[in-house]
């Protein structure tokens, strides 16, 4: 049996919304440019049909992969949340040992799908999501880097994610 996947509730109605409009919309693009490279003749040598249906196997594989996260998933009720433990929902404010408390990070909390670094989302799984799991504000965690060595931070602040 998968492993369970928790998911904060916009997190879920993303992949829903995703996994929408894949079935509905983009396999119709697909489809219809399957149906324009046909029109060329000869398969065997048509590099728009192959092309198509590269991208048919790729959006059907997306499609089998966003139904399998959605089957596994339990979405965080927010009355779940401990508003000052850091957990999947939450935000928080850390500073890493020996920085200028200027230079304080923030993240939101998430699941493995939610997370991105650009929009300063974490994921539990990730080595200072996973640290930071469980902790409250004042608390230190050690996070075991990729390469070996380890960091601490300091968890300043733990709020609900906007």
């Amino acid at each position: 049996m998968a492993k369970e996947m928790l998911l904060t509730a916009i997190d879920y109605k993303k992949l829903q919304s995703e996994l929408e409009q894949l079935r509905t919309v983009r396999r119709q693009e697909v489809a219809e440019k399957l149906k324009i490279a046909r029109g060329y003749g000869d398969l065997s040598e048509n590099a728009e049909y192959d092309a198509a249906k590269e991208e048919q196997a790729m959006v059907e594989a997306r499609i089998a992969d966003l139904e399998a996260t959605i089957k596994v998933a339990r979405v965080i009720d927010d009355s779940e949340l401990s508003h000052d433990t850091v957990s999947i929902g939450m935000h928080v404010r850390i500073l890493a040992e020996g920085d200028d408390p200027e230079d304080a990070e923030e993240y939101d909390i998430t699941g493995s799908t939610g997370s991105d670094l650009n929009a300063g989302r974490i994921s539990d799984e990730s080595p200072v999501g996973a640290a930071l799991i469980g902790k409250k504000a004042g608390d230190v965690a050690e996070v075991l880097l990729p390469n070996g060595n380890t960091i601490a931070y300091q968890i300043l602040e733990v709020s609900k994610s906007k």
